[in-house]
């Protein structure tokens, strides 16, 4: 009875978010008529190459020696529109506030040439993300205000299902 109350409540608190982000994108199109939506997220990958699964023959247990060194940690933020990815930047430690506006700024370097910086009437870029509480500090909102071709718009929490680069990740993996 309980699982069944639990899964029914996640089904309409996902229907709510769904709901909730397919308004803020209506608006968007009501408010800003030339625009393009750029899908930015940070992932995680292990460069090792090792097998975790394995098969053997019936009753007997799949073995193999593995050497003890693990492979090492890299983060990676992209950038992906409709056009496909704009930006890729690894690193070899987590992203955060100043890795992020450096990001940012490439982005920005790439997307919008030199000569039309600082148009008000030129189409808006508007970046689409989730609430990692760095997304949310000063300094980067700050960034969007000083570049005003740059929008950004934040997803629902737990909702990463609306987020397509989500998917382009999980194919890079």
């Amino acid at each position: 009875m309980h699982a069944l109350l639990f899964v029914t409540a996640h089904r309409t608190i996902v229907k709510l978010h769904f709901c909730l982000s397919l308004k803020c994108v209506l608006e968007l199109e009501a408010r800003e008529p030339l625009h393009t939506f750029i899908y930015v997220d940070e992932a995680g990958f292990n460069l090792a190459k090792g097998r975790r699964r394995g098969r053997n023959r019936i009753g007997q247990r799949a073995t193999t020696e593995v050497p003890g060194q693990r492979g090492g940690n890299i983060a990676m933020c992209a950038a992906i529109s409709d056009n496909g990815i704009l930006t890729h930047i690894p690193l070899p430690c987590p992203y955060n506030t100043q890795h992020l506006l450096t990001f940012l700024d490439t982005l920005y370097r790439d997307l919008v040439p030199e000569n039309e910086r600082g148009g008000g009437q030129l189409s808006k870029y508007v970046v689409i993300w989730d609430n990692v509480r760095f997304h949310h500090s000063h300094l980067v909102r700050e960034w969007f205000a000083a570049h005003e071709r740059m929008l950004v718009e934040y997803l629902p929490p737990y909702s990463p299902f609306l987020n397509p680069i989500e998917e382009f990740f999980s194919a890079w993996r």
